[in-house]
């Protein structure tokens, strides 16, 4: 199977070029109403082709959330592949956002889904959750590598409930977030300019001095906009890893539709505030 270029420099071209930014495709049913379409398959195209044809060719990373889609079945799922095929044809990358994780034939099954050359729903990565044991990601790991794509793996996640888990002590004396990103810094070691292996960390976590963060791949970082968190809050909260952070902003983007114009300047507006913010001064 020929690979494309890395993930990661791929990622960090797309960053330098047109700002660190990933923009969600989360077609929520409110969001659909908010927008004055209905709550169907032709509202989901509509949207996902607003948005798409809006901001796909000047944002770094667009995130379509599969469960938006897949709640349509198979209809759905067409308009997501067309969403992804589109997105990447207009230059950005396309981070699935599927939480996929299970064990041997089944990971490798949700990896070839979306990370093999010829799956209809090919993308630049996947987010994955580890928390079947970081070694159960083997599959999409092995493949990632053989394709030139990414994997973002959840590490230190911006929901509440995450932190029984993440920050729970292993026998070893390490957090199971702090020993996921540690994961990552080896997979990722001797890669420049940027590692294909990411973590997902919430920008509304503050301090986090006590992790690790500069494992040598992308930080898939949510929670800017409707979540609470701004662009100047990412140096304090990221620290020296902030040049690698690619924060994720979907409602404050998606809110301005269905103009097309106003959505592409809300996604400008965030990429120069968060260009900013993590360019030393």
């Amino acid at each position: 199977m020929t690979g494309l270029e890395p993930f990661g420099a791929r990622l960090r071209r797309a960053m330098d070029e047109r700002g660190p930014l990933c923009v969600g495709i989360d077609p929520h049913a409110s969001l659909l109403a908010e927008w004055g379409l209905n709550d169907d398959v032709t509202g989901l195209e509509r949207f996902s082709r607003t948005v798409v044809e809006a901001v796909a060719d000047r944002v770094a990373v667009l995130k379509p959330q599969s469960a938006f889609f897949e709640r349509f079945g198979s209809r759905g799922v067409a308009v997501m592949e067309r969403t992804v095929q589109e997105a990447r044809a207009a230059g950005a990358l396309v981070v699935m956002d599927a939480k996929r994780g299970d064990i041997g034939s089944t990971m490798a099954a949700y990896a070839e889904s979306f990370l093999h050359k010829d799956a209809p729903l090919f993308s630049d990565a996947l987010t994955v959750s580890p928390y079947l044991g970081y070694g159960s990601l083997s599959p999409a790991v092995a493949l990632a590598r053989e394709t030139g794509t990414g994997l973002f793996v959840l590490a230190l996640t911006s929901n509440p409930e995450g932190g029984e888990v993440q920050h729970a002590i292993r026998a070893d004396g390490r957090t199971v977030g702090a020993t996921v990103l540690g994961h990552l810094a080896v997979e990722n070691a001797g890669e420049e300019p940027l590692g294909s292996f990411g973590a997902v960390v919430g920008a509304t976590l503050g301090d986090l001095s006590s992790y690790d963060l500069d494992m040598g791949g992308p930080i898939l970082a949510p929670g800017i906009g409707a979540q609470g968190a701004t662009a100047a809050d990412l140096p304090a909260v990221f620290g020296g890893a902030v040049r690698n952070v690619v924060p994720n902003v979907s409602r404050g983007v998606l809110r301005h539709g269905p103009d097309a114009v106003a959505l592409r300047d809300a996604a400008e507006r965030f990429a120069e505030e968060i260009r900013a913010a993590v360019t030393p001064a």
